[in-house]
């Protein structure tokens, strides 16, 4: 799986790291129960400090696409689902487009539910 990151975008790159790891979920390019890049690891290739790398791993683990287990890594949970991942990322970017133009948490719930 390839993970890159681009310092000069206003996305944090966390978030980006998160992002590129649902993306490789959602079109399959990583499967449940497959071992994500080390944290040590990733943070040297991408040139980035490992709490960075921890803090786009912890947001996966919160929205339970995978699991963190001390000394075994990161972990790709069993059921995530490739639908769930590529949603998961869609909102992700709806949010940050909303935020782009001047939307609070409040008008964008608004903005879905009229969608509904």
């Amino acid at each position: 799986m390839l993970i890159r990151v681009d310092p000069t975008r206003s996305t944090p790159l966390a978030e980006q790291i998160a992002g590129a790891v649902r993306r490789a979920i959602a079109d399959g390019g990583v499967a449940p129960h497959e071992r994500l890049p080390g944290a040590r690891d990733l943070a040297a290739s991408l040139d980035v400090s490992i709490h960075t790398v921890l803090a786009g791993y912890q947001q996966l683990r919160d929205e339970g696409l995978i699991e963190l287990r001390r000394g075994r890594g990161a972990i790709v949970r069993e059921g995530t689902s490739p639908g769930r991942a590529a949603l998961l990322d869609l909102v992700r970017r709806l949010v940050d487009e909303g935020r782009r133009n001047g939307l609070d948490d409040d008008e964008l719930v608004a903005l879905l539910r009229t969608a509904l």
